[in-house]
């Protein structure tokens, strides 16, 4: 910003106040006045100098200039833009988890396995990687995604079309809910589930009837963006895996639209995977510390990570 724009925005902001007294400023804060004396308190009314509303104005002015978190600039930058990453640590992981959902919650890690007898709904203790509590799935069911919800849990299958919930701190199973296709992975925006099944459609669920109340079909300036996979909701977009692919794409949760991606080829190079099976898998995002956590498909690793501009 330039010297005379901001002096500009500095002087006009200067001239908010109610009115001037030689060198005084009389600011008696008329939007709240009516709000004070309609609740009997008295209104508000004080006297700066010159002075010190020039000092106040210019501090207003630059909190809307400095402290851009990187999440924040993703409001600002080109859509479609790749973003890359950076680990900040590393964490042991299962090598034997077969990850298809994850989730960081009040300071716990839920982890979500899949294959036919051997899928499980886990709580993990992220400096060690060991598990701390495990409540295994029925072995026809192929475990995927979880999210939380409250005191509660919710879990997918692959092709039982069935879901599960289960008590957050017993793992006891409360119900179960059926759904249509396959189920693959699953978020919430706090108050609806949101859940893939491997297409390009994302379907939004009541957390209590699960009938579906919403779908978005998610896109690009290519097209249909399929294979959406293990999902997390992220400062009010929704983050997808995509199957077979070392990135995530962030999307609106209103329209579909793909408003960027996040490379993370490199993180857990290929040549080190035991198959081709081995992809990325599992995105955990903790609003409250702003953590990022994401791991894949028999990784010996969990990563730490930040999103930063290439």
């Amino acid at each position: 910003m330039s010297h005379s724009i901001l002096t500009k925005r500095l002087d006009v902001a200067a001239e908010g106040c109610h009115s001037i007294q030689q060198d005084d400023f009389e600011f008696d804060f008329a939007g709240l006045k009516d709000d004070a004396m309609s609740a009997n308190l008295t209104p508000i009314k004080t006297t700066f100098t010159r002075r010190s509303i020039w000092i106040l104005a210019a501090l207003l002015v630059l909190s809307s200039v400095v402290g851009i978190t990187a999440f924040a600039q993703f409001k600002k930058t080109p859509k479609g833009e790749v973003w890359g990453f950076q680990v900040d640590a590393t964490y042991p992981h299962d090598q034997a988890a077969f990850t298809q959902g994850l989730v960081f919650t009040q300071g716990r890690l839920l982890e979500g396995t899949g294959k036919k007898g051997e899928s499980s709904l886990r709580l993990v203790d992220l400096k060690t990687g060991k598990v701390q509590k495990q409540a295994d799935l029925n072995a026809h069911y192929f475990g995927e995604g979880i999210t939380v919800i409250g005191p509660r849990i919710y879990q997918l299958t692959w092709q039982n079309r069935i879901g599960l919930v289960y008590d957050i701190e017993t793992f006891d199973l409360e119900t179960t809910f059926q759904y249509t296709g396959e189920g693959w992975g699953l978020t919430n925006d706090g108050k609806r589930l949101i859940m893939s099944d491997g297409t390009a459609t994302l379907r939004f669920l009541d957390p209590g009837t699960f009938e579906v109340v919403k779908r978005i079909t998610v896109r690009n300036s290519e097209g249909k963006v399929s294979k959406l996979n293990e999902l997390e909701y992220v400062n009010g977009e929704i983050w997808a895996n995509i199957w077979y692919e070392d990135r995530i794409a962030r999307v609106s949760p209103e329209s579909g639209e793909v408003l960027g991606w996040i490379d993370l080829s490199g993180l857990y190079p290929r040549s080190k995977r035991g198959s081709n099976e081995d992809v990325l898998n599992g995105i955990a995002y903790d609003p409250e510390s702003k953590r990022l956590l994401v791991t894949g498909k028999n990784w010996p690793k969990l990563y730490e990570i930040t999103v930063k501009r290439k």
